[in-house]
């Protein structure tokens, strides 16, 4: 089975001044197709800096990055927009949603480009916000809407254009803790249906809900566990 990102000796460096930062110092990663993986380390660890490469928002210094079989390593910024609308879906902390527009206008916003109609769109919007049960809040505009149907909102614009992976950057930050457990169920149910799902968060307890958890530290991927197979082991043991 090939890994849907393969990462190999990734390296990242930004000047300050007369100073070098080296924010990645040599990552190497697979993600396979449908798994489940929490990505966490502290501020400064490098967890925010991997996740903007592996979601095409930026390039390495060094090394390769094969993402479902392309290779984005030093592509440019207008070939990485191309791949990153096809290929990857996200969920931010703030929801990033336009405030003019309504929940079903917001989920099909990713479509505009796809070159499907203006029916096509909505109707496709609408299916996705009744996956993550919003099918009564189509019609509500952003500041009509709780800060948990908010982000279900964001999570039926990252499914929307059926994306070979969702990448969340701490995406129950905003939320409480009752409200977060909700958001994280949809999350399960979205992997159980088959897709690859990144969730960048130092909350530990928001990690529980991945099989698989990668912690950084000062640039480097310090641990890296599957947790059923580690479950499984001491089963037996």
């Amino acid at each position: 089975m090939s890994a849907i990102i393969q990462v190999r000796d990734l390296r990242k460096t930004y000047k300050m001044g007369s100073e070098v930062i080296h924010a990645l110092r040599s990552v190497s990663l697979d993600v396979f197709k449908n798994e489940y993986v929490a990505l966490m380390g502290p501020s400064g660890s490098g967890k925010s800096t991997l996740m903007n490469i592996l979601g095409c928002l930026d390039s390495p210094s060094e090394g390769s990055y094969i993402l479902n079989e392309i290779d984005v390593s030093s592509m440019s910024d207008g070939e990485l927009a191309e791949v990153r609308n096809k290929q990857i879906g996200f969920v931010f902390q703030t929801f990033n949603l336009l405030p003019r527009l309504s929940a079903l206008e917001n989920v099909a916003l990713p479509l505009v480009y796809s070159g499907i109609s203006k029916k096509e769109r909505l109707e496709k919007a609408a299916m996705v916000l009744e996956q993550v049960n919003l099918k009564d809040r189509m019609t509500h505009k952003p500041n009509e809407l709780s800060g948990g149907q908010r982000q279900r909102v964001a999570i039926a614009r990252a499914l929307v254009n059926d994306p070979a992976i969702i990448l969340a950057d701490e995406p129950t930050g905003n939320l409480d803790s009752k409200t977060s457990v909700e958001i994280m169920n949809i999350f399960e149910t979205i992997h159980q249906s088959g897709n690859t799902v990144i969730i960048v968060t130092h909350e530990p307890d928001i990690a529980e809900f991945a099989r698989r958890v990668v912690r950084m530290k000062d640039g480097n991927i310090e641990s890296d566990t599957v947790r059923e197979l580690l479950s499984k082991v001491n089963s037996l043991s």
